[in-house]
């Protein structure tokens, strides 16, 4: 199984329950506009602190598993994981969190 694929199987389950919350709690562009800053934030800090972990060689990629696409030192797969977590987190929240009304 290569990167991407893991990556890929391991975003399906956030990237639905980012689309059921769209739908059923229908959030303002507030949460879209904090839920994206969250992510950005996220990928930044994970392309600068994964690119200093991969020139101390405190770890190795198969490079066969890889896509070849790069950003820094970090290969693209391994941005799923904070994607995931800046997309899932604040899903949760809005779906779990009572509406508005009844508070």
């Amino acid at each position: 199984m290569t990167y991407a694929l893991l990556a890929a199987l391991f975003l399906l389950p956030p990237v639905l329950v980012t689309a059921l919350a769209a739908v059923v709690r229908r959030p303002g562009p507030r949460w879209w506009a904090v839920t994206a800053g969250t992510v950005v934030v996220l990928l930044l800090l994970t392309i600068v602190f994964d690119s200093a972990m991969i020139a101390a060689d405190l770890f190795r990629y198969d490079e066969s598993q890889l896509s070849g696409l790069r950003i820094a030192l970090v290969p693209v797969e391994d941005l799923a994981w904070p994607l995931a977590a800046g997309l899932l987190l604040p899903s949760l929240a809005l779906l779990l969190n009572p509406l508005e009304k009844d508070r």
